[in-house]
């Protein structure tokens, strides 16, 4: 190696790692050589889409998604001793979305670009025309379509060759005569199906659009301070964006109360909602676990065929067999009814409690037809029949009766005064004030001045069918 070429050899590699960072320039370290990744500049909305081939399974057949970016094409490269003056670099071209015809093509106009410049270094043109030339040379618009097709000239290989890719004359043939061209061993196709690159390329994409957001500063909504992506978070569908802090303490109020369906984004009238992974980077294990075991729940419980173990220490969901009554928990082994949450009772109406009466009772006079007779099915005619009685006498009993204030039984008052006697604990009681009285002298009540019901004994006492009014007699 002569001293020329060995300083511009080194003189390029040290321009090259200052110019591009770690992720895009990496010298390798046992040779004079390296790896370079480039990410192409793609249009704005710029589109993929993927058909399958009817050979392979492939569930994202007729696929289509919008990217910002796509995976880098890799140039891996080593300098002989006589670079640049005699040789030009060795390399391999890589990538996972181009067909090996493009790749062959693209090696090719690098071969040429080394012959315009023998005897100068070229690496940094090779990166910047791969950068910022390759869509255009390679005739790629949006939407790029992907097609799985086969190549006979290289043993078990799969090549994906996109249908509006067709080179023109200064780049290679046509496409019908770019199949018949014999490829580049130097195009190196990495991909192994058509399944695998979409994922590849979508996780790319995804980390990349991540990497840029994390760098530029953003006005959180909540607070109103300006602070760093990578301190901030944003709703995947409105792309409404607000600080971790802000979303945190959010996230965890609606959690701590069981709104695990409301941790949607806090800009009025916005339906986005925090997917489960952008919960769990912001709230602690413990209060994931809830969210996580909240949401389940209340899936569960949208499910017409899942009901729960009525046992308190229990709970475990219980799938219910069409129009069977009895549930048997895998956990606890114990067999209830489905409808009535009790025991289960074969073909014996459900029991009613006495708090359940009124609901009953409620839900059966707002029922249609249908269900009246369900209800009437499930607890019986008799038990229906009561529970309305037992309103009525309720109803009828609130308004004619006053509860004794020792022991709560109904009192009604059809004549007398007002000095009452209750017939459950005999306790005298005012009927005025419902205040209880002296069981010794119960009348001091109506005779002490300073009592609200002073000389009230006989008032709106009924006397011959009349209400009299002891106050208001002339």
């Amino acid at each position: 190696m002569s001293s020329e070429d060995k300083e511009a050899q080194e003189d390029e590699l040290l321009a090259l790692a200052s110019i591009y960072d770690e992720d895009e320039f990496k010298r390798a370290d046992s040779a004079q050589g390296g790896e370079t990744r480039i990410c192409l500049e793609l249009p704005q909305n710029f589109k993929i889409f993927v058909s399958g081939s009817p050979t392979e399974c492939l569930q994202n057949s007729g696929f289509e998604y919008t990217i910002c970016f796509l995976p880098p094409l890799v140039l891996n490269f080593e300098l002989p001793p006589d670079y640049p003056s005699v040789s030009p670099p060795v390399f391999t071209l890589s990538s996972k979305w181009l067909s090996p015809t493009q790749l062959t093509a693209l090696c090719k106009h690098l071969d040429n670009l080394w012959e315009e410049n023998r005897g100068c270094v070229v690496l940094f043109a090779w990166m910047q025309f791969l950068k910022e030339e390759t869509l255009a040379y390679l005739n790629i618009t949006s939407p790029y379509e992907l097609k799985l097709c086969h190549q006979e000239n290289r043993q078990s290989r799969t090549s994906l060759f996109p249908l509006n890719a067709e080179l023109d004359d200064c780049g290679a043939a046509g496409a019908a005569t770019a199949q018949e061209e014999i490829l580049d061993e130097r195009a190196v196709q990495d991909v192994e199906s058509l399944s695998s690159l979409i994922g590849e390329i979508l996780d790319f994409d995804q980390s990349q659009q991540k990497k840029c957001f994390n760098s530029k500063m953003f006005l959180c909504s909540i607070c109103f301070s300006e602070k760093l992506g990578s301190e901030c978070m944003y709703f995947m569908e409105c792309r409404h964006i607000y600080c971790k802090s802000c979303l945190k303490d959010y996230f965890e109020i609606q959690i701590r109360d069981g709104q695990v369906h409301c941790l949607s984004c806090p800009e009025p009238k916005c339906s986005s909602v925090a997917t489960p992974g952008q919960v769990k980077e912001l709230v602690g294990e413990e209060l994931f676990a809830r969210y996580d075991r909240l949401l389940l729940q209340s899936s569960l419980d949208l499910m017409a065929d899942v009901v729960y173990c009525p046992r308190p220490c229990c709970q475990t969901p219980v799938m219910q067999e069409p129009g069977c009554t009895m549930g048997i928990c895998s956990s606890c082994n114990y067999a209830f009814c489905t409808v009535c949450k009790m025991t289960y009772h074969g073909v014996s109406p459900c029991k009613v409690t006495a708090e359940k009466l009124m609901d009953l009772r409620n839900e059966y006079q707002e029922a249609d037809e249908a269900t009246k007779i369900f209800l009437e099915q499930r607890y019986g005619k008799r038990v229906i029949q009561k529970a309305l009685e037992e309103v009525e006498s309720r109803k009828w009993l609130e308004k004619n009766s006053k509860a004794c204030p020792c022991c709560g039984t109904p009192i009604e008052k059809l004549d007398g005064c007002n000095k009452m006697t209750c017939t459950g604990c005999r306790q005298y009681f005012c009927w005025l004030c419902m205040g209880s009285l002296s069981r010794v002298n119960p009348y001091r009540h109506f005779n002490d001045t300073s009592s609200p019901c002073f000389n009230r004994l006989f008032q709106a006492m009924n006397v011959d069918g009349d209400f009299w009014d002891a106050e208001n007699e002339d």
